[in-house]
């Protein structure tokens, strides 16, 4: 295992800047906000911990790209920010997210509440969810897993066209496998921070995905033309468990992320770290890093006190001791589904060691 190190200085700067402007601005933050973003750089540190690297499948390893300072996030002409007309995140759903119509529209509403709380500030509305065939995109069965995926770019283009003038941004979210290009294998998730869309795939978060028992492989494509969505009726589905929330919850937020102009982090362990594999994003934090927590503070205008105590509502909010929704529980009209938050039992400990450093 290689760990990825930063001088003191060199996180302090990547932090406050050396520009006087952004230092005058960060000066006038709260004082307990200041205390907890200067975790960043101090030795005595135990809330941000360093990036770790075990392969060199790694993202940082195999992608090599230049680290984005608080202060090249405030200069880039090309980023976006939330304005008073445009302050609302659209969750758009594509295909269906559980295995019956209560589950999937629960699935949504957790994934909205969480978004809510995460870019605290903003609104989250949803659309009404569309069947793949609306989106018109191009399809195929993945020769290496035998599973459906649909096209990112075309989805994406679909999401623009349907982009309300209220929105800062809208994101599909689907659990049918996504892939960018024929050459690829896959994607997680892709999104353009020009046009304010993403798109992002949960398929692979299932807890059977990589097994060889996986119920979703396709043995061939049987279809008469590329407008034959068929194929998609009763696609395979996995099982809602904590893991598979707290993983979307994880990918929705990254991927927002990037609409927000924060690029891939390599300061601290954050969310926003790169992943090219299922390993490498579950070492990733559900967390912001203080660099990037400034930046999206920044574009957003929350105080961090107000965002923590959204997420730990949202984690306390109707949580039961039930790892996974079952089928037969679910089939009862007008029921109420426990939000299966084990997972983020932990999370919720150190989001409360934050909040104690900024109440102090």
């Amino acid at each position: 295992m290689q760990t990825v190190q930063h001088s003191e200085q060199t996180l302090k700067t990547a932090l406050i800047s050396k520009n006087p402007t952004l230092v005058s601005q960060y000066e006038k933050l709260d004082a307990g906000e200041r205390r907890l973003l200067n975790k960043a750089f101090k030795p005595d540190n135990d809330l941000f911990g360093p990036i770790t690297l075990h392969s060199e499948s790694d993202w940082i390893i195999s992608h090599p790209e230049a680290p984005q300072d608080f202060e090249e996030f405030f200069s880039d002409p090309s980023r976006k920010a939330p304005s008073p007309e445009k302050r609302s995140i659209y969750i758009q759903c594509i295909g269906s997210l559980g295995n019956t119509r209560i589950i999937s529209e629960e699935y949504i509403k957790w994934l909205k509440g969480y978004c809510e709380a995460f870019f605290y500030g903003l609104t989250v509305k949803l659309l009404e969810p569309v069947p793949v065939s609306v989106t018109r995109c191009s399809f195929r069965v993945n020769d290496n897993t035998q599973n459906l995926q649909i096209h990112a770019g075309h989805i994406l283009r679909f999401l623009k066209r349907k982009k309300p003038r209220d929105a800062f941004c809208i994101v599909g979210i689907t659990m049918i496998d996504l892939y960018p290009r024929d050459s690829w294998n896959f994607v997680f998730g892709q999104a353009s921070l020009t046009d304010g869309v993403g798109i992002f795939s949960f398929a692979r978060y299932g807890s059977d995905f990589y097994s060889s028992h996986y119920e979703g492989k396709v043995n061939k494509l049987q279809r008469v033309s590329s407008s034959d969505y068929s194929i998609f009726d009763n696609y395979y589905i996995p099982e809602v468990t904590s893991i598979l929330l707290l993983r979307s919850c994880k990918t929705l937020t990254h991927e927002i992320g990037h609409i927000f102009g924060l690029r891939h982090c390599q300061w601290l362990a954050c969310l926003m770290q790169g992943s090219n594999h299922l390993e490498e994003a579950d070492r990733r934090p559900l967390n912001l890093c203080p660099i990037c927590l400034r930046k999206l503070q920044c574009a957003v205008g929350f105080n961090i006190i107000d965002r923590y105590q959204a997420l730990v509502r949202w984690i306390d909010d109707e949580s039961a001791d039930s790892p996974g929704v079952s089928r037969e529980h679910s089939r009862e009209d007008h029921v109420t589904l426990p939000k299966p938050v084990e997972a983020f039992k932990e999370w919720k400990e150190w989001i409360i060691r934050c909040l104690a450093v900024v109440q102090k």
